[in-house]
Order: structure tokens, then C-alpha cells, then sequence
């Protein structure tokens, strides 16, 4: 049986207490974290064991990353196995491919304690690391100069992205730990969910991508995410029987 787990962006507009409640309930086995979570470690944990629920993958922004030993104590109390780089701002993302492997050679350093201490050190996609650079995306220069950092595939950015994700997921699929499972909404629907839709219900080929997602990377979380979600019941509901019915 396929462990499937939520993303808690997903329902930071909504009470955290129902959340957990209702995605247990729902059969979500975990849930994976993102910044202002984290204030109090140890009330989550308490959260997330009274409702059944563990967090092994985490968002973890880049500032809090090189705390490294915040972080790795964060990573000990709610027994986190794979902590993630979520995002670039504006403000801090290359423009050039020399600067995309400077940043991949500064995950690289910034990944190794975490690695040290037995644990999985990852980065996730939006749409911005697929445009081109001296004829490579600029995820590809990261990731080249960055050999032993993993990937969350956050597909949906990928198609975003206009880069095509039955190619490029194959091309890294052995640093590929955990997939983001979500959608986009048809052209014109949705705009007050930016234009995102649940798992299954817009136009990324999912019935497609997922025996390349199952066969040729190494994924072993598969997240369901939609990044503004105007119906947290909804999305939840429809996401989970969706990623169920894809299979093992």
C-alpha cells in the first residue's frame, strides 16, 4: 500500500487542528511542513502523533538551512527524513548558468551536515528553474554542480515551467525522492485558485507520468498539493482518490 501524504501550504488559511483531523480521517498517512509551523516543534509533534499522522519530508527555508543546528534539532523532534529547500525569492534567484551552479554548489555545502547525520537534503522545483541557460535549464546546472542533492518534483511547476516532465523526470530520476501531485486548472478556469486545480481534475497527463514517476525515479513520498485552494475539504478528498486510483 502506498503511503500519501498532504502538504500543509496547501491549508495554511485553515485552523490546523481540523486540518490534521480531517486529512487523517480522509487516510493521508502523513503531511509534510513549511516554515512558520515550526515555533513550537514539540506542540506539532504532540498534533501530529494525536491524530496519527508523521511528518517525514519538510520545507525548510534557505536561511533556516544554514542553521544547521536549529534545523537538524527541528529534524530530531518531529522525526523528519528528508528536509527540502522550498524556494527561491525574487530577489536571490540566478540569471545566469554560472550563477545556477554557484547556488547548486552552495546546496551542496549547505546539504552536507544534514546528510552526515543520516538524513535525505533535497530541493523543489517552481517554474523559474526551467528556463534555459547556455542551452540547459537552470535546474539542470543546479543539479550538475550539485551531486548529492536530491529532488522533491514538484510537476505541476514543471508543465508551468513549459519544460515537459515525461523527459526530464527520467534524466534525474535517481536523485528524485518525493513528488508534489497536483494540477492545473484548463486556460481561463480557476483564477481565484491562481489557476491551479485538484489532483486529477485539470490538464497535467497524470495517467501518463505516473508509471514514469513509478518506474524511473526513486520517489517514496508522493504529496498532494494545490497552492490556493478555495475548498479544503474538496481538495483533500478529491486529491487522495485520485493519487489512489493511479495505483502502486
Amino acid at each position: 500500500m502506498m503511503d500519501i501524504g498532504f502538504q500543509l501550504f496547501s491549508a495554511r488559511n485553515y485552523p490546523l487542528a481540523d486540518v490534521l483531523k480531517k486529512v487523517a480521517a480522509l487516510g493521508y498517512s502523513h503531511v509534510e511542513g513549511y516554515g512558520s509551523l515550526y515555533t513550537d516543534p514539540q506542540a506539532l509533534k504532540a498534533q501530529l502523533d494525536a491524530n496519527g499522522l508523521t511528518m517525514p519530508t519538510a520545507h525548510v527555508s534557505l536561511g533556516d538551512l544554514e542553521d544547521t543546528s536549529k534545523t537538524l534539532k527541528l529534524a530530531e523532534t518531529l522525526g523528519i527524513k528528508v528536509v527540502v529547500c522550498p524556494w527561491l525569492a525574487p530577489t536571490d534567484r540566478p540569471t545566469s548558468a554560472d550563477g545556477w551552479k554557484k547556488f547548486g554548489d552552495r546546496l551542496q555545502k549547505i546539504g552536507k551536515p544534514f546528510q552526515d547525520a543520516g538524513l535525505t537534503f533535497g530541493y523543489h522545483n517552481h517554474e523559474f528553474e526551467f528556463i534555459s541557460y547556455d542551452g540547459k535549464y537552470a535546474m539542470d546546472w543546479l543539479l550538475e554542480a550539485a551531486p548529492a542533492v536530491n529532488v522533491e518534483a514538484d510537476v505541476a511547476w514543471i508543465v508551468r515551467g513549459n519544460a515537459d516532465p515525461a523527459t526530464w523526470l527520467p534524466k534525474f530520476g535517481d536523485r528524485i525522492v518525493a513528488v508534489h501531485v497536483k494540477d492545473i486548472a484548463p486556460a481561463g478556469q480557476n483564477a481565484d485558485e491562481d489557476g491551479w486545480a485538484d489532483a486529477g481534475q485539470g490538464t497535467v497527463p497524470w495517467k501518463t507520468l505516473w508509471p514514469i514517476v513509478r518506474s524511473q525515479t526513486k520517489a517514496q513520498y508522493f504529496v498532494a498539493e494545490h497552492d490556493n485552494p478555495n475548498d479544503i475539504d474538496r481538495f483533500a478528498s478529491r486529491s487522495i482518490a485520485f493519487i489512489k486510483s493511479l495505483g502502486a
